[in-house]
């Protein structure tokens, strides 16, 4: 299946960094976060990626333009110019960069991505959120649902401990526990072709009325994920995933 993932957003959130970057390509240990997620789809076999810029598109084509040069060993004939590459990356994938415009909204980008997209099922994501997802489970959930969409549900961590109480006694304390209630949008999706066509344009927003309309038609399905799933939404975030990379 074609990958699409979703990299044109401002990032105001991480200012600190979005200032002269992408969110995308804001690095978690010596990579982009966007590197981490194209990879665990890769570890699947999916490596057909089409990544919707926007934002600073130039940093990403530029990244993927020179990463052969940077993750390889070379030898340059600057007299010549010519390049003998003696160890290359090992990394196979086929990416497929397209500007999907400054201020475009993330149903629009996928609705620009249309005629790159086909008429298969495809794969999406945000690049911005970090998951061991089980990508072959998750395919198996939307082929046995037979539903338009499917989104994976996940429960995150909560950011303060959790108590519980009876009256003024303290039953149980957790330190920053998964929450045991309530599910959220975690963004990896399965998506039918003719889901595009609930997309009006570039000012949808894939969250509100696309996603609402297929589960008003019964056609939005979910796949539980329990294991981890981080988003980076702040620096707080970005300082947790390097931690959990050191480690």
């Amino acid at each position: 299946m074609k990958v699409v993932i979703l990299a044109g957003g401002f990032g105001t959130r991480l200012a600190e960094y979005t200032d002269t970057i992408p969110k995308p390509m804001v690095t978690i240990g010596e990579r982009p976060i966007l590197w981490h997620i194209m990879s665990r789809y890769a570890h699947y076999g999916h490596k057909d990626f089409h990544i919707a810029l926007g934002y600073k598109a130039e940093v990403i084509k530029k990244y993927f333009l020179e990463t052969n040069q940077v993750n390889s060993d070379f030898s340059l004939d600057l007299k010549t110019g010519k390049q003998t590459i003696f160890k290359r990356d090992s990394v196979d994938w086929n990416v497929t960069l397209v500007d999907t415009g400054l201020n475009t909204l993330t149903g629009g980008r996928v609705k620009r991505l249309k005629s790159f997209i086909g008429s298969e099922p495809f794969l999406l994501t945000y690049g911005d959120g970090l998951a061991d997802i089980d990508v072959a489970a998750l395919i198996d959930c939307h082929k046995r649902m037979k539903k338009m969409v499917t989104v994976t549900a996940v429960r995150p961590v909560a950011r303060f401990g959790e108590l519980v109480l009876d009256g003024d006694l303290v039953e149980s304390f957790k330190e920053k526990p998964q929450t045991a209630k309530g599910w959220i949008n975690g963004g990896y999706f399965v998506i039918e072709p003719e889901f595009l066509d609930l997309i009006e344009g570039d000012t949808t927003i894939l969250e509100r009325r696309p996603l609402e309309q297929a589960a008003e038609l019964g056609q939005l399905t979910a796949y539980k994920h329990y294991g981890f799933w981080q988003c980076m939404d702040s620096k707080r975030d970005k300082d947790l995933l390097n931690e959990m990379f050191e480690k």
